[in-house]
């Protein structure tokens, strides 16, 4: 699946924005590649209890342990690890000593000796107790007796009964072969009803079927065998807060014997994204129509079909929808058998996971092409099918690319595509069948610039991957979702290189690991392998890092043991490991297989799976030497000292590097090391292109060297190069390691500057300071700022056409300057945009525009009250999701505060504005001074709603809490945003989301108050 947000732009926490605790004393180091006790605790092993209960426990007040110290303590248990500094348990020892003079030690004082008498006392009085009590065992729980193990405390099903199971994961003693599914889905009544048959096999002998079922109305439950005579009724008991039930067999089940488990049930349609949920629509005569579809990831199949919703259980499907005649189905095989009128039977699928089971009733067009005997189709809207070519074209070129890469063919016979007009994700890869929104899937040659082509082209290439990486071979359990989701997002990148380099993705791919290393800089920040259990915390694992940073690790991986590896590796893994599951060491072991002793992958991998943050390196050049030394990216003190060590393949070039061994690599796996050259170097660059996940810090008089290089021959570094140093030096300004100024300095040579790259980093960068600035009121300083930038990109500004000539790169660049020209008032951009909408709405729209720079000319014309309301009206007729994107996003950027609040209540209701478009426009609104406050009231005042049509936890929900408070950096505010969510359930103030938007409020009034005085006194 591929969480959907056009927001990419506005990220929760400015890079250079964090607390500096670089300089405290180094505390032990711990090789996590040389512990034995690596791998993240089971699911099973990880009960979700209330905070409260968590610091009870451990013997603590509510509030003696602060989030910091109690997220160390989780992450030091999560690999392993002693919590506690392991030098304290020394110093405490030797505390009730003298020290002599001489430095030898003195015998105990009498206080001592009296103390340690008691305490024994007290010992062997325990003692004796506990060996004079027979037949007695002391627990935390109390006295139980000797030979009776501790029962677990079963919960009560909705009827009162025991309910046979206690725990959040399913049983393993009975698993699913296959499943017989029938829907009758009535979309006047907005209802569906059901049967499911599913074949089980009992590997261990149990009275119970244990298994999944939300808001299902179950009538009748059979078990049938093929030992019995005929079917037997079973009684069903239900467990709500887990989503499970319980069927009670008559007789005991038997090891290896099949059985057949037969429900049949009734539910609502849902009127949220997840499940089987209803959309309604406006059909080619702007009559209402209605659809169903399916969103069954990560935890929703039981929602519309009793199962084993864990993705391990995997089966094969057979499925049957009973239809009205005006309506057609679609689900993840071809149709094989058309009974009646009513009727579509579907064959038997291939052995897969619940998650990716899908059907669509429907009246749908679409248009198709056959390939390698495969037959792909585009699915749409009727009044929308001439928006398809492209998709069908990508698709199919996508397609044929993974199948000779892999050397493994597609294995089904058909692969529809389909666009869903109201879908909250990006797009959803079930096998066959995938889903996406139509922003994401229509490509409109009139309405759609260079950058939506890419936007299409990339979710294709990501779910087609996930055919493979996913789909063919599926993580075991929702803590390794990075091996679908990381390896989706890295061959999403690599394949459109690959296939349509004009496109160059590169970029893009490198402006996304800038952004996401900004997140997992955060305290709140966890490992990409982490362990996971209640549905809170699997729906947050839907995130940057689970698909950039898991992509980002990948191609760090594949750029150090070589592309013919690579390969070799992950078509090994794919070849051991289908219609399967697996774990994250699956993975290295297929790539040990072919690294053969030369690299052990594991050894280097596991230290960066299952740690939360990334490495700062320092280099220091000292004649033909070069020292270099790992440190977390610290953001604050931690009263727990541990440090992290990672295995970092260091690459980097200088200006003597050989061309045919250059850039060099060298591992570094120890704290520090000393690298030596053949001779001495004017300057050295590390992290070459940005391939590796780490930030580098240099001596001063090296970065004096790179900031020259770029003032005097700038393209001796590659455009990457010159991106990645601006992200760097202003990483590092946050942190204290390098002034302010100096970063601006470095900013000078961007009169030179003509890539892409470089400056939109620039832009980002300065634009992060500008929104704190600017939010905080200081509107003249902010004018400051921007005037700084103008004097280093007015050229540039000026050069600029309002046409779509050039290149992809070049386009983008254009969109980007004029974007930030105009939102400033910089030159005469605002006059030609304005010119541009006048003459667009003297045409009623009919008027071409030049698709690159629309949304900067609506976003113009959406500044005066007769330009917003024609918008508005061409926003609800056109029929172009591209078209209405841009419209939208100049709505939103209004600063008019009626209309700014009507949006966002007309989105969370639905009907004119999709509520799929909420938090991209609650992303929106923010970017306006009275807008940013707005946003957030909104938020406080609709959060019931809220999380009620997204869900607690979903990406959703993680992108709006995030959005509406990253701007925040007063006391007031910081105040304020933790009273809101402390007041709400535990539940609320314990997500990953909510403690990034506290941190991130945290840090900036920490940068505020470091460089707030010289940001003044400078400009």
């Amino acid at each position: 699946m591929l969480p959907y947000s056009h927001s990419v732009n506005r990220i929760q926490l400015p890079r250079n924005m964090i607390e500096n605790s670089m300089f405290e004393e180094e505390p032990d180091v711990v090789d996590l590649a040389k512990e034995p006790c690596l791998h993240p605790l089971e699911p099973d092993e990880v009960e979700y209890e209330p905070r409260s209960s968590r610091l009870l426990v451990r013997g603590l007040g509510e509030n003696e342990m602060d989030e910091d110290e109690e997220d160390y303590e989780s992450s030091a248990k999560l690999l392993g690890m002693s919590f506690m500094n392991r030098s304290t348990g020394l110093r405490n020892n030797a505390a009730g000593y003298r020290q002599s003079s001489d430095g030898s030690c003195s015998v105990p004082s009498l206080r001592t000796m009296v103390v340690c008498a008691i305490v024994l006392v007290i010992a062997v009085s325990v003692i004796m107790v506990i060996y004079l009590l027979p037949k007695c065992t002391f627990t935390k729980e109390g006295c139980h007796k000797k030979n009776h193990t501790m029962e677990l405390i079963y919960p009560l099903a909705t009827n009162g009964k025991r309910f046979p199971w206690a725990k959040t994961r399913l049983p393993s003693n009975v698993v699913p072969l296959h499943y017989d599914l029938v829907l009758q889905p009535n979309l006047t009544t907005t209802k569906f009803a059901g049967s499911v048959q599913i074949t089980v096999n009992v590997i261990q002998v149990t009275w119970n079927i244990i298994l999944h079922s939300s808001g299902l109305n179950i009538t009748k439950a059979t078990l049938t065998s093929a030992g019995w005579n005929q079917a037997k009724p079973v009684a069903v008991l239900e467990y709500p807060i887990r989503d499970q039930i319980a069927v009670v067999a008559p007789d005991a089940l038997l090891v290896g014997q099949n059985y057949t488990l037969i429900i049949d049930y009734s539910s609502n349609l849902s009127d949220t994204y997840y499940g089987f949920y209803k959309v309604s629509y406006k059909d080619e005569h702007a009559e209402k129509r209605w659809l169903a579809a399916t969103q069954f990831e990560p935890l929703a199949a039981r929602s519309a079909f009793p199962c084993f919703d864990e993705p391990a259980f995997k089966a094969t499907f057979l499925i049957k929808i009973q239809r009205d005649e005006q309506h057609s189905a679609l689900s993840n095989m071809p149709k094989v058998q058309l009974s009646g009128i009513v009727q579509d039977e579907f064959s038997v699928s291939l052995k897969m996971s619940t998650y990716l089971v899908a059907f669509i009733v429907a009246n749908l067009k679409n248009i198709s092409k056959e390939t390698n005997r495969t037959l792909v189709s585009i699915y749409a809207m009727p009044q929308k099918l001439g928006q398809v070519e492209h998709a069908l074209d990508t698709a199919v070129k996508l397609l044929e690319f993974y199948q000779k890469y892999f050397h493994i063919e597609y294995p089904l016979q058909k692969l529809d595509l389909v666009a869903i007009p109201d879908f909250q994700a990006g797009a959803m890869e079930n096998w066959g069948l995938i889903t996406f929104r139509e922003t994401t899937l229509l490509f409109d040659n009139k309405t759609s610039s260079a950058m939506d082509k890419k936007l299409v082209t990339a979710v294709i290439a990501h779910e087609l991957a996930h055919q493979w990486f996913g789909n063919l071979v599926t993580m075991e359990w929702w803590n390794d979702l990075w091996l679908n989701e990381g390896f989706a997002t890295f061959m999403e990148y690599f394949a459109m290189d690959r296939t349509f380099p004009e496109l160059q993705t590169d970029e893009e791919f490198l402006k996304v690991r800038f952004k996401t290393m900004m997140k997992d800089s955060l305290n709140a920040s966890h490992p990409i392998s982490s362990a996971v259990q209640s549905s809170e915390q699997i729906e947050e694992m839907f995130d940057a890092l689970s698909y950039i940073k898991g992509a980002s690790l990948l191609l760090m991986l594949k750029k150090y043991i070589k592309h013919d590896s690579f390969q070799a590796g992950i078509e090994n893994y794919l070849h051991n490991h289908s219609y399967g599951s697996t774990r994250s060491d699956d993975l290295w072991d297929s790539m040990n297989e072919i690294t053969n002793g030369t690299l052990d992958v594991k050894k280097l991998m596991k230290t960066w799976i299952l740690q939360k943050g990334f490495p700062l390196v320092t280099v220091k050049r000292q004649g033909k030497s070069l020292h270099v030394q790992q440190e977390r990216f610290f953001l604050k003190k931690y009263f727990f000292s541990y440090s992290y060590l990672w295995h970092i393949p260091l690459s980097y070039t200088t200006n003597k590097c050989n061309p045919f061994l250059c850039p060099y690599a060298y591992l570094l796996d120890q704290k520090s090391a000393t690298i030596e050259l053949q001779e001495e170097v004017a300057w050295v660059k590390f992290n070459v292109d940005m391939n590796g996940y780490y930030i580098v810090h240099y001596a001063e008089d090296d970065w004096n060297a790179l900031i020259d290089l770029l003032k005097n021959n700038l393209t001796a570094l590659s455009a990457k190069d010159r991106a990645h140093l601006i992200n760097n030096i202003f990483s590092l300004v946050g942190i204290g390691k390098v002034p302010l100024l100096k970063a601006f300095h470095l900013l000078d040579y961007l009169v030179k500057e003509n890539h892409t790259a470089p400056i939109s980093q620039a832009l980002f960068q300065v634009n992060l300071i500008y929104d704190l600035v600017e939010k905080r009121g200081m509107q003249d300083l902010a004018a400051r700022v921007v005037d700084r930038v103008e004097k280093l990109l007015r050229s540039k500004i000026d050069q600029q056409t309002w046409t779509d000539d050039g290149t992809i790169s070049e386009r983008e660049f254009r969109s980007t300057v004029l974007a930030f020209a105009c939102s400033h008032h910089l030159g005469n951009c605002r006059t030609t945009a304005t010119k541009l909408f006048e003459e667009w709405k003297a045409s009623n729209g009919t008027k071409s525009l030049p698709t690159d720079v629309m949304k900067t000319v609506f976003t113009t014309g959406a500044k005066t009250d007769d330009g917003w309301e024609f918008l508005l009206s061409m926003y609800t007729s056109s029929v172009s999701e591209a078209e209405k994107h841009k419209m939208l996003e100049a709505l939103a950027s209004t600063e008019d505060v009626r209309k700014l609040i009507w949006l966002m209540q007309t989105s969370l209701e639905g009907d004119l504005i999709r509520a799929q478009e909420l938090s991209h426009i609650i992303a929106t609104v923010i970017q306006s001074l009275p807008g940013h406050l707005l946003a957030w009231d909104f938020v406080k005042e609709n959060w019931e709603k809220l999380i009620r049509k997204f869900h607690l936890g979903s990406f959703a929900i993680q992108n709006i809490v995030t959005v509406s408070t990253f701007q925040f950096s007063t006391e007031a505010h910081l105040l304020e945003v933790k009273t809101f969510f402390e007041s709400k359930s535990e539940k609320v103030s314990q997500l990953r989301c909510v403690k990034e938007a506290i941190e991130t409020i945290q840090l900036n009034i920490k940068w505020m108050e470091r460089n707030l005085a010289t940001l003044q006194q400078w400009l």
